[in-house]
């Protein structure tokens, strides 16, 4: 079995690599350490590249045999491609009701691959707009959650401020309280006490049990 034929297509499935960081492995130091980071190449499915590439390479680069112009419009482009792999499709019908056996059918087959590839080249080329316009949606979502919750918490501090004006115009006037339950203040200042047998008092509490008997 060839080394290509054993990397997998596909990366391992997350709980393999959440599994490894249990609050256990951590505490012990049994975590793997976060990957180093990538100075010269990588293989990434098999496929050997450079750091220094870039992220969407030019059909040359790759042996593909460019189908259209190097200045080109994507939307017109798409839909040649769209159209010729239709009529490519159906010839490829014919082909293998007529004969199937012949090499015109794999001549057909590399055609339609040909122009899928190319389709996908330019849906590629679109990316980094998409990246763009993707982010720009983001920050006008966050923009518009942070103004409603802004709206929302003025709104509950203007009704709060107005149940507290409520509240203060509620209120009795201090003038209307009733007399009896003053106690006066030169008596609050006498800290001298009465002497005399075990159920002598200070005169403040005195002056306290007087006040509840009147009321």
């Amino acid at each position: 079995m060839s080394e290509l034929a054993q990397v997998s297509s596909f990366p391992l499935p997350p709980l393999q690599f959440v599994n490894w960081y249990t609050d256990e492995n951590i505490e012990r130091g049994r975590a793997p350490s976060p990957p180093k980071p990538v100075l010269d190449s990588y293989t990434m499915f098999g496929v050997h590249l450079h750091t220094d590439d870039v992220i969407i390479r030019p059909l040359e680069s790759q042996g593909i045999r460019r189908l259209y112009p190097q200045n080109y419009d994507h939307k017109r482009e798409l839909k040649k491609l769209n159209h010729s792999i239709l009529v490519n499709f159906l010839d490829l019908l014919d082909i293998l009701i007529r004969c199937p056996d012949t090499s015109k059918r794999q001549e057909k087959e590399d055609d339609i691959k040909l122009l899928f590839i190319h389709m996908h080249h330019l849906i590629n080329e679109y990316r980094p707009y998409q990246a763009r316009d993707t982010l720009r949606v983001m920050l006008e979502v966050q923009k518009r959650q942070r103004l409603e919750t802004a709206e929302r918490f003025q709104k509950h501090l203007d009704k709060v401020r107005e149940l507290l004006h409520n509240t203060l115009s509620s209120l009795p006037e201090t003038a209307g309280l009733d007399s009896t339950l003053l106690v006066p203040v030169e008596n609050m200042d006498s800290t001298e006490a009465y002497k005399g047998d075990s159920q002598d008092c200070y005169r403040l509490d005195k002056l306290m049990c007087n006040i509840i008997d009147a009321i």
